[in-house]
């Protein structure tokens, strides 16, 4: 099997057959090479529904909660989109096949170069990649559109309902324990209203920063549904 006939199978198995609709979602995970977003020793793994190890005590999500984030996020091709926790770059490439501007956030030195170099070279000019701290968004190009953050939190940080646009959408595993959480969307319907919705139970490495979790994870093999 090759890798498109295994990226192919990779959407009609994990992503259609579980429920996945939203087409240009579905398209984005046809037209976005996984292989290219995993270490060379695990990209044979690459289109299995599991988070992989990327280094660093990070993963790359498992592709049906990925998928999930993103139909749940209902990205417009004029949003401008924060994504926190930019790991290997993969949510960011997808989100630039849905959105006009994306903007993300990884808290990790070597893997804000290494993605940004990533996604540099696959030709993905609508993603702006910082170092910096995800809890606290990015403020310097809100409001946004719509957030999706890929590490858990004990409550959403203040920083990131600050920097959502009114009728914005923000996805984000939220959760006490470090190692489970709800995927949760909220919804801004004005200045001071939100609605919040709780989507499924997962597991994601967790959030550090200012806003989240303060101390540094001891282990990354997370970010796969319960």
């Amino acid at each position: 099997m090759t890798t498109d006939d295994s990226q192919i199978q990779m959407v009609e198995q994990q992503l259609m057959r579980r429920g996945i609709t939203d087409q240009r979602v579905l398209d984005a995970f046809r037209t976005v090479p996984r292989t290219a977003f995993v270490p060379e020793d695990l990209q044979e793994f690459a289109h299995e529904d599991a988070p992989l190890p990327i280094g660093s005590g990070q993963t790359i999500s498992q592709p049906y909660i990925v998928a999930v984030t993103l139909e749940a996020l209902q990205v417009r091709e004029t949003d401008r989109v924060l994504d926190i926790g930019t790991g290997s770059g993969y949510a960011a490439a997808l989100l630039s096949q849905l959105a006009k501007q994306v903007f993300s956030v990884e808290r990790l030195e070597s893997l804000a170069s290494s993605a940004r170099e990533r996604i540099e070279g696959l030709g993905y000019d609508n993603v702006t990649i910082l170092h910096g701290d995800g809890s606290l968004g990015w403020p310097e190009h809100a409001p946004y559109d719509a957030i999706a953050v890929a590490a858990g939190s004990p409550e959403i940080p203040e920083a990131l309902f600050a920097q959502l646009a009114i009728g914005g959408r923000l996805v984000i595993p939220v959760g006490s324990d470090k190692s489970s959480q709800t995927l949760t969307r909220l919804t801004r319907k004005g200045p001071s209203e939100f609605v919040r919705e709780q989507l499924t139970a997962v597991r994601f490495v967790p959030l550090i920063g200012a806003q989240a979790w303060p101390q540094a994870p001891t282990d990354g093999h997370a970010s796969r549904r319960i």
